[in-house]
């Protein structure tokens, strides 16, 4: 690995320069924290190759476990998708800003494999002449979106942590999260998640929010910025700009329009960007998704020049990075071609862009539009400056490698795992305990229900987890998976094995008709039923019959093992809804109240 004298001489001597300057806010978790010297950075940009400055405001994926060994599927993976060989390949002939790492490319096997990686790309890129560190990115948003998973510290998702309601809780997760990322070498992570999850309906937001209420939002997400940012550890994102939380189409694979008046728009949906810019947010992400209130056009957010230049950065003062969501998903897709999205992005005000689904085309078409002149090189500057003072920032010029010794002092370390514990304990939310049912004490159990696939592909299944929790817990339980859609074989199956239980615990996962017949079915038994809402709440609306009903929020193993001690009475139930559950029969009745939740 290059010496630390060796990085400083790759960027051109100027890394010492750029880390000083500036002094310390106030609040050290801002973005503000340590100004970089940006005559120094002006500089560093005025020596690059127009090809080196396209290349700057991309952040792409690469498959493969090493940047210069991978698998020979990774390989055959980026020759088809990318038209390189390996991570190396793909720096040296893009010259990319940013490497986004994700489960399924490989990249993320175990944390000492995660690290060498990291150091694997920074030294192939500060190796080229002009050479610059690299920001390498993921989505740990924790809960149902995790990267990077066991033995990393995985904690509560944001739903839970809105049961909570602890702004302790939110920033201590974040420094816990970041630490561990920082020690991998990712330094930019997209999360918090800032939309204010109003619909019930919706299917890609859902639990990954903080809540409905704005205030609360608000001061979660900005407890978590200020958490991750600590010390400078890694960049937070807050997403997805102007609002993700009321729409009933997924931006993966269709096209989003909120129809929220601009009145609604503010009082709904900024207050929690509006917070994270106040705590010193890092970084931006826009949504695929049209707000006609705020511009009628007909395009996406992403590619919108009023939202993006108008609101976020005039009305709300921000000057920090924005960074497009993925560019391969279909809300972006849908009005224009692969090679206008990147060059519109960039005429909206965008900096970063964020895994196009060919690199080539959108490369080509960024460094076309500025020898064309529809771009200029200065617009192309004014986001490779922010790009670059983000990277000063996070110390990325000082020394942009990590440590093995690091990663084992850090990753996964007993008092991390143990703050994750008492954390997801107190986010556990009782909903429904009919006749004291709860606590239970320990008997024959049968756990069974939803067995979803794991986040990060490495907890689970929440079936056996919860059995083994219960086992830990003096109970003799027994896991029974009857998967998200049972068939009728295995409600049968279930049922039977029910009459030889005392209790039994069944997990729903997005209630459909076969999980409610299997619950239906369970209680029609006469044996004690206690349901766990594994994912939304919003399930406890659709079985009135159950007489015990909680909600964790997620199926990681933290927020299963929080519910089983729950259950078993080894703690009390302390978190409360976050969002309002409305009737199943009456929608505009609402069944439990934002705040609902009981104890023993």
């Amino acid at each position: 690995m290059p010496s630390r004298r060796t990085v400083l001489t790759a960027t051109a001597g100027v890394a010492t320069t750029l880390a000083l300057g500036g002094t310390a806010h106030a609040d050290a978790g801002t973005r503000d924290a340590k100004k970089p010297d940006d005559k120094r950075l002006r500089a560093l940009i005025g020596r690059m190759t127009l090809p080196e400055k396209v290349g700057q405001l991309f952040v792409m994926r690469v498959y493969g476990h090493s940047a210069t060994d991978p698998d020979q599927a990774d390989i055959d993976a980026n020759l088809k998708e990318i038209g390189v060989r390996t991570a190396a390949e793909l720096i040296d002939t893009y010259r990319v800003g940013g490497v986004i790492y994700f489960t399924w490319a490989h990249n993320t096997r175990d944390p000492h494999q995660i690290a060498d990686l990291s150091n694997g790309i920074q030294r192939a890129s500060l190796e080229l002449p002009r050479g610059l560190p690299v920001l390498v990115s993921t989505d740990q948003e924790h809960g149902i979106v995790c990267r990077v998973g066991e033995p990393a510290t995985l904690l509560p998702g944001a739903m839970a942590v809105g049961a909570g309601g602890s702004r302790g809780d939110a920033r201590t997760l974040g420094r816990i999260a970041g630490r561990e990322l920082r020690a991998l070498g990712i330094r930019q992570n997209y999360s918090p998640v800032a939309d204010v999850n109003v619909n019930p309906a919706n299917p890609v937001i859902g639990v990954r929010s903080f809540g409905a209420d704005p205030g609360a939002v608000s001061a979660l997400v900005a407890a978590e910025v200020r958490g991750y940012q600590h010390d400078r550890q890694v960049a937070a994102t807050a997403k997805h700009f102007p609002g993700h939380g009321d729409t009933a189409v997924d931006s993966h694979y269709g096209f989003p329009v909120i129809t929220h008046t601009r009145a609604q728009w503010d009082t709904l949906d900024a207050p929690p960007f509006r917070a994270a810019i106040a705590a010193g947010i890092d970084s931006i992400m826009t949504a695929h998704l049209m707000v006609p209130a705020l511009d009628d056009s007909g395009d996406p957010a992403t590619l919108s020049r009023p939202i993006l230049h108008g609101i976020l950065r005039e009305e709300l003062g921000y000057d920090g990075v924005v960074v497009t969501d993925s560019l391969g998903m279909e809300g972006v897709r849908t009005k224009y071609g692969d090679d206008r999205v990147p060059v519109l992005a960039l005429k909206a005000g965008v900096d970063q862009l964020l895994n196009p689904p060919d690199l080539h085309v959108a490369w080509n078409a960024v460094l076309r539009a500025v020898r064309d002149g529809e771009l200029t090189e200065a617009r192309l500057d004014e986001s490779i400056l922010r790009i670059l003072r983000l990277k000063a920032r996070l110390g990325l010029f000082e020394d942009p490698y990590v440590s093995q010794r690091e990663v084992t002092r850090t990753v996964g370390v007993p008092a991390h795992l143990a703050a994750a514990d008492r954390i997801a304990e107190r986010t556990t939310t009782l909903l429904v305990n009919e006749g004291g049912l709860l606590p239970l004490t320990p008997r024959r159990l049968l756990v069974t229900g939803a067995d979803p696939a794991s986040p990060s592909g490495t907890t689970g299944p929440p079936t056996g987890v919860l059995a083994t929790a219960f086992a830990e817990l003096g109970f003799r339980a027994t896991a029974l998976s009857t998967g998200t859609a049972p068939s009728a074989a295995a409600v049968a199956a279930a049922v039977a094995a029910a009459r030889d239980a005392d209790a039994v615990v069944v997990g729903t996962y997005n209630l459909n008709s076969a999980q409610k017949s299997l619950v239906e079915q369970l209680t029609a038994t006469g044996r004690p039923v206690v349901a766990i809402a594994i994912r939304n709440p919003y399930d406890v609306a659709q079985l009135p019959g159950v007489p015990a009903y909680l909600a964790s929020y997620s199926w990681t193993d933290v927020e299963l093992r929080a519910a089983a001690r729950v259950i078993a009475g080894r703690v009390a139930p302390r978190g409360r809804l976050p969002v309002p559950v409305q009737r199943a029969d009456d929608p505009a009745r609402v069944l439990y109240p934002i705040g609902h939740g009981l104890s023993y």
